[in-house]
């Protein structure tokens, strides 16, 4: 709901400020007073082109601001959200534009700056203004196939065209990717297959490299690391050997034990047995030492040994690893990855290889699979247009039913409902449109176009009677809807007026007194000279003001008696 318009040097409107209220507002006054400068601010805020003619004379810049409460699940929402502007449901919906003299625009939502696209399209999903010349809204070819969905309640079979219509693009991907890649498989197979016979014949292995790399640094150590060996080893055993002599005086020692236990075996005193247990422990002590000496020294020679044998390599064996080495790091460097990503390099190629091998049958299940996508979107479309042709036949039949009491009874419209199979979309392949015929026998062409300037705004008055709920929280403008008609067609704009806005917000622009008998507030608009020129204003009305207002529209210049009773009679019923 449109809560309140601000108006700031705007053509001949200095300064106005107006708060409006749900339900049908009329707008009346005499002709040139400036009702159409409150459309164009409103316009301006909501996006509409700017002109610097629109600035006040005298001013260095003009602007219009529109506030509008929304509910929580307002499509303007989204479409703030979308634009990453900080905004909260519940929230004031605030647009702001303005004009400079030299024709340069600013524009604002909520207080933040944005872009006039922003606005525009804010102020598609917030107003719908109905005029003798306007393009927007119901009277837009584009909003058509929209409007005509939100009449048939076919949520369902929408969201199963989407889903369809999915699957059945991600099956075209698939069959164009596999084609793409059949097409690259001629000069890319005979590379693939002799990578993988080279890969296949290097046979790299996890890890080898760091393997390998040790190895080479313990083989080109091995040869200086034998001959010290070697040396250690002939020291160990030159002349009479170290073995040797450590058994030659091991066995001295046991001459000597053996001799000393002899002279025991005699009539020794005293004294001479106490120094011969000395000397005989002392030699026990001695020949285990040599026994342990001669025993760590044996297990010396064979350590040698065996590290001699270790270091005994293969002859030729250090240029075999260094050849391996170079050969796993020539076909890193060629496939320009890290050794240790060979293996896997391998396994890459062999599938993209067997993927080329097999990229026929894979094609064929691709084909298959597009051609069932195809399939369940042509059921799925189709019956998606039935649903459209079946809401198309009632809502022409409804229409038609509101012609007549608007003065249209030679008219005639219909929904044009085309399935263009060659144009498939996310929406279905039907193209719809609103198509009138305004006289016997014309030929039925667009709404758009068709239609003169107050028959569009009749006809857009009885597609919206029928609409109703299909475009909820729109504020809907009738720009003089009753242009060229009076008396009982008059009231039937009005009737029709007063029962969009009984759950909404409808705003009419009006010289008919029925019409502004059935609105639920009044305002006039009126210009006046001023020192500074002339100016126009805009007044809420009393409901005495609002007898006096209809009464004039009804007699003209002099208000009777008659007519003021006239227009009683009309606010009554």
């Amino acid at each position: 709901m449109l809560t309140s318009l601000s108006i700031r040097d705007i053509v001949l409107i200095d300064r106005l400020d107006l708060v409006f209220d749900a339900g049908l507002s009329a707008l009346t006054g005499e002709t040139g007073a400036g009702k159409s400068i409150l459309l164009g601010a409103l316009g301006l805020a909501c996006g509409e082109r700017a002109d610097r003619a629109m600035v006040r004379s005298g001013a260095e810049q003009g602007g219009a601001t529109a506030v509008f409460e929304v509910s929580a699940d307002h499509p303007a929402w989204s479409v703030i959200a979308e634009a990453g502007l900080a905004a909260e449901p519940g929230e004031p919906v605030i647009l702001r534009r303005v004009v400079t003299s030299d024709g340069r625009s600013r524009a604002h939502v909520n207080d933040q700056p944005a872009s006039v696209g922003l606005l525009r399209a804010l102020g598609d999903v917030l107003v719908e203004i109905h005029g003798q010349h306007d393009g927007r809204g119901l009277l837009d070819p584009k909003s058509h196939r929209g409007l005509l969905d939100e009449f048939a309640k076919n949520a369902a079979e929408r969201a199963a065209v989407a889903a369809a219509w999915k699957s059945l693009s991600q099956a075209k991907a698939r069959v164009e990717e596999l084609k793409a890649a059949s097409e690259r498989a001629a000069s890319e197979e005979e590379y693939l297959r002799h990578a993988v016979e080279e890969l296949d014949a290097l046979d790299p292995k996890e890890g080898e490299e760091t393997h390998l790399a040790g190895e080479r640094k313990f083989l080109q150590q091995a040869e200086a690391a034998l001959t010290e060996l070697q040396a250690a080893a002939d020291t160990l055993s030159g002349g009479e050997g170290m073995a040797g002599r450590l058994n030659s005086a091991l066995r001295g020692l046991e001459r000597v034990r053996d001799a000393l236990g002899r002279d025991a075996a005699g009539a020794p005193g005293e004294d001479d047995a106490g120094a011969a247990g000395t000397a005989r422990a002392a030699l026990d002590r001695a020949a285990g030492a040599l026994d342990r000496a001669l025993i760590e020294f044996n297990e010396a020679e064979e350590a040698l040994a065996q590290a001699g044998s270790a270091f005994d390599v293969e002859p030729g064996r250090l240029e075999k690893v260094e050849e391996r080495l170079f050969a796993l790091r020539a076909a890193a460097r060629k496939h320009s990855v890290a050794v240790e990503d060979l293996p896997e390099l391998r396994n890459r190629l062999a599938e993209r290889l067997e993927a080329i091998e097999h990229a026929e049958d894979r094609l064929k299940e691709a084909g298959a699979a597009l051609k069932a996508a195809e399939a369940d979107y042509a059921r799925a479309a189709r019956s998606l247009t039935e649903t459209r042709t079946r809401a198309g036949a009632r809502l022409a039949e409804q229409v038609m039913a509101e012609l007549a009491p608007l003065k249209l009874d030679k008219a005639k419209f219909r929904v044009a409902v085309e399935s263009e199979e060659s144009r498939p979309g996310a929406k279905g392949w039907d193209s719809v449109a609103f198509e009138v015929s305004t006289n016997p026998g014309a030929p039925f062409g667009p709404l758009d176009k068709i239609a003169s300037g107050g028959e569009l705004s009749r006809f857009a008055l009885a597609l919206k009677v029928c609409l109703a709920g299909a475009q909820s929280g729109l504020v809907m403008v009738f720009d003089e809807v009753d242009q060229g008609v009076g008396g009982a067609v008059a009231d039937a704009v009005g009737s029709r007026l007063s029962r969009l806005a009984a759950e909404s917000q409808a705003l009419v622009v009006t010289h008919s007194p029925q019409v502004a008998a059935r609105a639920a507030h009044h305002f006039r608009i009126e210009k006046s000279e001023t020192g500074e020129g002339v100016r126009t204003h805009v007044r809420a009305l009393t409901p005495e003001e609002r007898r006096e207002e209809i009464a004039r529209m009804l007699s003209g210049a002099e208000v009777t008696e008659a007519a003021r009773a006239a227009a009683a009679q009309l606010m009554a019923s």
